[in-house]
C-alpha cells in the first residue's frame, strides 16, 4: 500500500517545493533507495551462483542452479522490484492494513477477517505439497535477505509512512495468492448491490435491472424467492457492508477481472504452428499487480507475469507451451439472509425450525496510532454473517432473550476447500505439451477460470474452479437461508466444466462471455460480460486461415465496438426512430431540437471504432450517460443514495441494464416511464430527451468548438496508485499531502481509445465520469512458429519505486502498442539482458 500514513511529513515542507519540483528533489533524496543491478554481493541462503540480469526495460532474466535458488532469487528481485506492493497485498489479505495506515483502514480489516481470508489460504498452504511449502520458505528467504540488506534505504513510500517491514512468511506469500482469489470474484459485490436496490424498488422490479444476456428473460422467478420479506430490516448492515466494500473497490480489492485469451490452430496460421495471446483485464493502478520475470533453472523454467509476494509464472510461456486466463464470471458466492435471535445472551439463527448458536470467533484489530480493539465475528451453516452490528462486543446482558434483530447476511464461498491450485500453477512452467497442461488446469479449483493453453501443433481450453450446485434458485439474488431450501448440495463435477481440444474450426477465444448455453442444466453464472468482445474475437479469429503475430497484436489493440451497430439498429430504423423523430418535432425549444438532431447524425456517423481521436465515437459514451439518468435516476436517485450507487456499480461488473435498456428493451419495461411527472413517458420520448442532453454534456465539457469534440479528450487514462484512490479515506492532513505528493507518485492523464464493449478495454463509470478505471494490464503472445516466440507488455514498469526509470517506462510502451521480447536461446539472452548482477553465496 504506497504511502497512505504520516504523509504530513513531507507537507510540512514549503508547499512551493512540491509545486515546483516536487519530482526533481525526491528522486534526488531517494536515490539511494534503488536496488544494484549489476556488480556482485555476498548474499546467505543460497548454494551457488545465482545470476540475475536485467534488459533496458528493468525485465529481469534469474538463472540459478537448483529450484530452491531459483525460488530465493525471485524472492529477492520481487523485493527489490516491488517491496511495498507485496507489503500491501499481505496485510490487506490478512485484514491488517490499520498495522500500515491508522484507523483508515479498520473498515476494511474488520470486513477481510470477516471473510476469514486467513483461514482460506491455511487450508490451501496446508493443501500444498512438501515441496511447494519448500519453494515458498526459499523464496521468503529471498524477501527477507534483501529486506534485512537494505533496511536503510527502503523504498520512498515505506519511508515516507515511517513503515517498518517485519519478516515475510510462507504463509504471506499464500495470504498473496488467496486475496487475488477474492478480487476475481465478484457475486458477493453484486448481491449486495441487489438488496440495496431491492429495498428501493421491490425485488420483482429489481429483475428488469440484472438482465443475465441479451437473449435470455428476465430473472423474475429468482426475484420471487424475496417476496414478502421485507428487507428493510436490512438497512444499516448494508450501509456499513456497502461502504466496506467501497473502500476496497477504491483500492482495487474488490474489482471485477475480465481479460481476453484465444489460441490459433496451425492450420489457421500462416506459418503452419500455433498462436497463443492473452490480456488480463483489472483496475488501472501504478505499479501495475503484474510483474514480468524470466525464470530458469534445471528443473523449470518459464517466463511471463507473475504477482509480487507469490514465486512462481502465472501466466507466461515455458519453451513448449504457452497459458493464460480470464474469468469465467462465475457465481460462486451467495448471499444467505437469516432470522436471528438473543436467546440466553448468546446470538441464534433459524435453521429448518431450530433455533441454532452461532459460531464465534475473537479477532483483534491492531491500529497503527491507537489502542487495539477486539471484535466478535458470528458464522452460521451458510457463513460469516457480514453485518457490522453485530461484529461488536456482545451488549446482551441486560437484554431480553426474545430481542428481535436485523435479518443477518451470510456469505457462502468456496474457498474453504482442500486443493491443489498452487501446485498447478507451478507445475505449468514445467508442462510439455497442451495435452499435458490441459489435464494438469482440471486440478485448479481456487480459482474459476478459462484457461486457454497452446503448445507448437495443439490449442486447449479448460473451465476451472468450483460451482456450486443449489437445490433452488440460480444464486443471482440473495435467497433465504432458514428454510434450507437454497442450500448447496456440492459443487459441479469436473468432467461437466467446458472444455476443448483441438477444435475443428482451429479457433478458441474467450472474453468473459456466456460459454455455456442458456438451457444448460449447469449454471455457471448470471452474470456474463458483455458478448460483443467475444463477437469481435470470433470475427477476427475466423476471418482469415493465415494468421500471424501481427494479427495477434492488432486484435489486442483492436477498438471496434459491435456494440455501436446493434444500437444504431435499436435507435435509428424502423418505427421507434420514427417515434423519436415524431416526439423531436413536437418540441418548440429549438436549441434542443437542434441538439437532438446533431446526436442523431454523429450517432449515424459513428463507424463504431472507438479510438481515441474520433469525434463520433464520443456520443456512444454520453448518451449512454445521459440515457441512464433519464431512464433510471427517478427511481433509484438521489446520487448519494444506495440504490443508485450500487445500480451504476452493478454496471462495472458485467452485462447490465444501461446496455440492455437501449437495445433490448422496449416500452414494456417500467423504467421509461417517470414516477416523479404524471404522464406516462415512453421510450421514444426518454431516448430523444437523452440525445438532446447528450450534445449539452459535450458542449459543457469540451466547449463548443465542434473540432475540439474527441473521445479521448472526455475518456482518459489516469495511472494513480492505491494510496491515491485511498486519500478521500484520510485526514485533511494526509489528504493534503497525497494531493502535493501526486505529481511524484501519479502519472497522466492520457487519451484513451475504446470502452467496456472493446477488446481493447477501457471500462469507465458510466453516468459517473469517463475515466478509464479497467484496462487490459499486460498482453502476451506466442508465436510457436518463430526461433523466438514470446513476446509480453505490461501496462507500468518494473518497479514500484517512483524514483527508479522503470517505474513508468513500461507506459509509453503499452501505449503505443509495442512488445517485449523474451528470448529463450543464450545468445539472443546475453544480447538482451545487459546489466549482470551475481549473488554469491557466503558458504559456497
Amino acid at each position: 500500500m504506497n504511502g497512505l500514513k504520516l504523509l504530513s511529513i513531507l507537507v510540512l515542507l514549503p508547499a512551493s517545493i512540491f509545486l515546483c519540483g516536487c519530482s526533481t528533489l525526491l528522486n534526488y533524496y531517494f536515490k539511494d533507495t534503488l536496488p544494484e543491478k549489476e556488480g556482485s554481493e555476498i548474499i546467505k541462503g543460497i548454494t551457488h551462483q545465482v545470476t540475475i540480469r536485467s534488459d533496458a526495460m528493468g525485465v529481469e532474466f534469474i538463472d540459478a542452479k537448483s529450484i530452491n535458488d531459483l525460488s530465493f532469487a525471485m524472492g529477492y528481485v520481487h523485493a527489490s522490484d516491488r517491496l511495498s506492493q507485496m507489503i500491501g497485498f499481505k496485510l490487506m489479505s490478512q485484514g491488517r492494513i490499520s498495522e500500515m495506515i491508522g484507523p483508515v483502514g479498520l473498515e476494511i480489516d474488520i470486513y477481510m477477517r470477516t471473510l476469514n481470508l486467513n483461514e482460506a489460504a491455511h487450508i490451501l498452504y496446508d493443501s500444498s505439497s512438501d515441496q511447494v511449502k519448500e519453494i515458498f520458505r526459499h523464496y521468503s528467504d529471498g524477501v527477507n535477505v534483501y529486506i534485512d540488506n537494505h533496511r536503510e534505504r527502503l523504498p520512498p513510500d515505506i519511508q515516507i509512512g515511517r513503515y517498518k517491514p517485519e519478516r515475510w512468511e510462507p504463509f504471506d506469500s499464500v495470504s498473496v495468492f488467496t486475496l487475488v482469489t477474492l478480487g476475481l470474484a465478484f457475486n458477493l459485490r453484486e448481491e449486495v448491490n441487489s438488496l440495496n436496490i431491492i429495498q428501493a424498488i421491490g425485488a420483482e422490479k429489481t429483475a428488469w435491472l440484472l438482465p443475465i444476456y441479451p437473449d435470455e428473460t428476465l430473472p423474475f422467478d429468482e426475484a420471487e424467492k424475496l417476496s414478502g420479506i421485507d428487507l428493510r430490516r436490512t438497512s444499516e448492515s448494508l450501509r456499513e457492508l456497502a461502504s466496506s466494500q467501497q473502500s476496497l473497490l477504491k483500492i482495487g480489492m474488490l474489482s471485477v477481472a475480465a481479460s481476453n485469451n484465444w489460441a490459433i490452430s496451425k492450420d489457421r496460421s500462416a506459418h503452419g504452428a500455433s498462436l497463443f495471446a492473452n490480456d488480463t483485464h483489472l483496475p488501472l493502478f501504478i505499479p501495475s499487480m503484474w510483474h514480468m520475470i524470466h525464470a530458469r533453472c534445471p528443473e523449470y523454467e518459464a517466463a511471463g507475469v507473475g504477482i509480487p509476494g507469490a514465486p512462481g509464472i502465472i501466466a507466461g510461456y515455458n519453451g513448449r507451451i504457452a497459458w493464460g486466463m480470464t474469468m469465467v464470471m462465475a457465481d460462486n458466492q451467495d448471499i444467505y439472509l437469516e432470522k436471528l435471535k438473543l436467546i440466553d445472551g448468546k446470538l441464534h439463527y433459524l435453521y429448518k425450525e431450530k433455533w441454532l448458536p452461532t459460531e464465534e470467533r475473537k479477532e483483534e484489530f491492531v491500529i497503527r496510532g491507537e489502542k487495539p480493539v477486539t471484535r466478535i465475528i458470528h458464522e452460521t451453516i451458510h457463513g460469516p454473517l457480514l453485518n457490522n452490528a453485530l461484529m461488536a462486543s456482545p451488549k446482551n446482558e441486560m437484554q431480553s432473550s426474545a430481542v428481535d434483530l436485523p435479518y443477518g447476511i451470510a456469505l457462502s464461498w468456496p474457498a474453504f476447500e482442500k486443493d491443489k491450485s498452487i501446485d498447478t500453477f507451478l507445475s505449468l512452467g514445467r508442462a510439455s505439451s497442451a495435452r499435458e497442461a490441459l489435464n494438469l488446469s482440471k486440478n485448479i479449483h481456487a480459482i474459476p477460470l478459462n484457461m486457454v493453453i497452446a503448445d507448437h501443433d495443439n490449442i486447449a481450453w479448460q473451465v476451472t474452479g468450483r460451482f456450486p450446485i443449489r437445490k433452488n434458485g440460480r444464486g443471482l439474488m440473495p435467497s433465504p437461508g432458514w428454510t434450507g431450501e437454497y442450500d448447496w448440495t456440492g459443487y459441479l463435477d469436473i468432467g461437466h466444466h467446458p472444455f476443448s481440444f483441438n477444435p475443428p474450426e482451429g479457433f478458441i477465444g474467450t472474453a468473459n462471455n456466456r460459454t455455456v448455453s442458456p438451457d444448460s442444466l449447469h449454471i455457471l453464472s448470471s452474470s456474463w460480460y458483455w458478448p460483443e468482445r467475444s463477437e469481435r474475437l470470433l470475427q477476427l479469429g475466423m476471418s482469415s486461415d493465415k494468421h500471424t503475430l501481427e494479427d495477434s497484436m492488432r486484435m489486442q489493440l483492436d477498438t471496434l465496438s459491435l456494440y455501436v451497430p446493434k444500437l444504431k439498429k435499436a435507435l435509428l430504423e424502423g418505427t421507434f426512430f420514427q417515434s423519436i423523430t415524431e416526439e423531436i418535432e413536437t418540441w418548440t425549444d429549438e436549441r434542443r431540437k437542434k441538439n437532438a438532431f446533431e446526436a442523431i447524425e454523429m450517432l449515424r456517423r459513428c463507424d463504431g471504432n472507438m479510438s481515441s481521436g474520433s469525434r463520433n465515437a464520443i456520443i456512444i459514451g454520453v448518451l449512454l450517460h445521459t440515457a441512464t439518468y433519464n431512464t433510471f435516476f427517478d427511481e433509484l436517485g438521489p446520487e448519494d443514495t444506495l440504490s443508485w450507487l450500487s445500480f451504476l456499480d452493478n454496471g462495472n461488473i458485467g452485462y447490465c441494464a444501461q446496455f440492455d435498456h437501449l437495445t433490448v428493451r422496449g416500452n414494456e419495461s417500467p423504467f421509461w416511464n417517470n414516477v416523479n411527472t404524471p404522464a406516462s413517458e415512453t421510450k421514444a420520448f426518454i431516448i430523444a430527451q437523452s440525445l438532446a442532453d447528450a450534445i449539452d454534456h459535450i458542449e459543457d465539457k469540451l466547449g463548443n468548438d465542434r473540432f475540439d469534440w474527441e473521445w479521448g479528450k472526455l475518456h482518459t487514462y489516469y495511472w494513480a496508485t492505491e494510496a491515491t484512490k485511498m486519500a478521500q479515506y484520510m485526514g485533511p492532513l494526509e489528504r493534503l499531502g497525497m494531493y502535493l505528493l501526486s505529481p511524484y507518485f501519479n502519472r497522466g492523464p492520457y487519451p484513451a481509445s475504446g470502452d467496456y464493449t472493446t477488446l481493447n478495454v477501457s471500462g469507465y463509470h458510466v453516468a459517473q465520469d469517463f475515466d478509464t478505471w479497467l484496462i487490459p494490464e499486460m498482453r502476451i503472445i506466442a508465436d510457436f512458429s518463430r526461433d523466438e516466440p514470446f513476446f509480453a507488455v505490461n501496462s507500468s514498469g518494473q518497479s514500484g519505486n517512483p524514483t527508479s526509470p522503470h517505474y513508468d517506462d513500461g507506459i509509453d510502451a503499452w501505449l503505443e502498442g509495442s512488445y517485449h521480447p523474451f528470448p529463450f536461446k543464450e545468445e539472443n539472452i546475453e544480447k538482451q539482458y545487459g546489466h549482470i548482477l551475481r549473488l554469491l553465496p557466503a558458504t559456497p
